[in-house]
């Protein structure tokens, strides 16, 4: 980061104000440090004074009554949110003044923001291995499985009837490696175990990570329990009908602190009619793309630009079928939620992945009986 902080831009945005406080951001090589001069008033309850969740480092009234707060803190601390966008790194929080404890909103709230340019070569820092060294990033291991209706186990039959809905669970394994963030960056529907021009397909995540059949079916990610797993509850939808029908998903792993329009989960909130950012509503405006393109305004050099771990995998066959009692839910739908209990069942064992290669290397794709459970390994 020696040569980044250098090429620092630093941008200080008001968005609320209720008074003329006069506030100075200096950007540093690793921290952020804002002084602050606030009024009398407001220096009489400094210990309501903010960045991001810190108080002030420093706090010292002025001869006239006024206030000086001083915060510097490092550029990790205090719920600083950093985001990497093209060759920008672009760290953001809020400085407030809180007279009463959240939720109540902040009566006073300047946005602050450092911007720094992105050194050549930069690594993200999830593809470091936390210790030893490593060769390449083969070590990781992706999976895949569909899991039962009240999700307590894996799924023992691959017959769905139309607008039920098929619990699909992915993970990748952290192993050594830094906390991972796992990522669905495009699922399709197919008739064709490969993907062919000939073959019949159905959307359903598209456009680097936007659930497009959440808005028009009610498909939903549900509230993950580990970063390193997703829960994609998918309504079985109307095409190819009685036929098998596999699901093509291309699984990222990324840097969880990191996210930007090309590294997502967005979902559709039929209630606000906007789309969502799962893992941190209040970054949402990265999903605006979902209904046009989510690609960069510049077109980014393959070698500068880090890309995540990825693998494609296939789960399937399954079948949906139309029959006279086939009711598909409206939208008003109770969506189950995720119990700390039933994780074991998902903990990875070493045994399952049987090939020497490694699970990385392959695709396995369930072909067995009709009632018996797909395997949880892809």
């Amino acid at each position: 980061m020696s040569l980044l902080w250098q090429c620092a831009i630093v941008l200080a945005v008001v968005a609320a104000s209720a008074a003329n406080e006069d506030f100075n951001v200096d950007c540093e090589k690793h921290s952020i440090k804002v002084t602050w001069k606030v009024s009398s008033e407001l220096a009489e309850n400094a210990a309501r004074l903010f960045l991001g969740h810190c108080v002030p480092s420093t706090f010292s009234v002025l001869p006239t009554g006024e206030g000086m707060a001083t915060f510097h803190y490092n550029l990790n601390g205090c719920a600083i949110k950093k985001r990497v966008t093209g060759k920008k790194h672009i760290y953001s929080t809020n400085l407030t003044y809180r007279p009463d404890r959240k939720p109540k909103p902040a009566a006073i709230s300047h946005h602050i923001k450092c911007v720094y340019i992105r050194p050549e070569g930069w690594i993200p820092p999830f593809l470091i291995p936390a210790y030893g060294s490593a060769e390449g990033h083969g070590g990781l291991v992706f999976h895949m499985a569909l899991l039962n209706e009240d999700l307590t186990g894996l799924a023992k039959t691959s017959l769905f009837p139309l607008g039920s809905f098929i619990p699909i669970w992915a993970a990748v394994d952290q192993k050594d490696h830094q906390p991972l963030l796992l990522l669905l960056e495009e699922c399709v529907a197919a008739t064709t175990p490969e993907l062919q021009s000939a073959s019949l397909v159905y959307p359903i995540i598209t456009n680097k990570g936007c659930l497009a059949d959440g808005k028009t079916g009610n498909s939903r990610f549900l509230p993950r329990y580990h970063s390193s797993a997703l829960l994609l509850y998918l309504q079985s939808f109307k095409f190819a009908l009685g036929e098998e029908v596999y699901i093509h998903c291309k699984l990222v792993a990324w840097d969880p602190e990191v996210f930007d329009i090309e590294k997502k989960a967005c979902q559709y909130i039929k209630e606000t009619g906007e789309w969502e950012l799962l893992d941190d509503p209040s970054q949402s405006d990265l999903c605006k793309c979902c209904d046009s393109s989510c690609k960069p305004r510049l077109k980014r050099g393959v070698d500068s630009e880090p890309q995540g771990l990825v693998q494609n995998s296939v789960l399937g066959p399954l079948t949906i079928v139309e029959n006279s009692e086939t009711r598909i839910p409206s939208e008003s739908v109770k969506y189950p939620t995720v119990e700390q209990g039933w994780l074991s069942f998902l903990s990875p064992q070493p045994s399952t992945c049987w090939r020497p290669e490694g699970c990385i290397m392959f695709q396995y794709i369930w072909r067995s009986g009709r009632n018996d459970p797909p395997p949880i390994w892809i």
